[in-house]
C-alpha cells in the first residue's frame, strides 16, 4: 500500500519581510547600476505581492527606483513589454518608477 502524505504541497506561499530585504543585498556586476540591479533581481524572481513590499523597503533605504540599465532603461520601461505584467507596473508606478 503506497503512503499518502499528509500535507499537500503549497505553492506561492507568502514570503517574510526578512526573505524579502535579501534581495536588497544583491551585488551588481561591473558598471551595472545596483539599484537597477536589485529592482530586477526582485522584479524576476517575487510575485506581485511581495515586489510590492519590496519596492516599499527599497524606498525606505533612500534608493532609486527610476534606476536605469546600461541602455539607459528603467525598469517600468521593461517590465511595460512583458505580458502579465499588469500588476508589476501598478506597483512601479504607484512608487514613481
Amino acid at each position: 500500500m503506497a503512503e499518502r502524505k499528509d500535507k499537500q504541497k503549497v505553492i506561492g506561499e507568502p514570503m517574510t519581510d526578512e526573505q524579502i530585504k535579501v534581495f536588497l543585498d544583491f551585488p551588481p556586476e561591473d558598471g551595472e547600476n545596483a539599484d537597477f540591479h536589485v529592482l530586477l533581481k526582485a522584479y524576476r524572481a517575487l510575485r506581485a505581492e511581495d515586489f510590492e513590499r519590496f519596492v516599499a523597503f527599497f524606498q525606505e533605504q533612500g534608493r532609486d527606483v527610476r534606476a536605469t540599465d546600461p541602455e539607459g532603461r528603467t525598469l517600468l520601461e521593461i517590465v511595460r513589454g512583458h505580458g502579465k505584467s499588469e500588476p508589476f507596473v501598478a506597483i512601479l508606478e504607484r512608487a514613481g518608477g
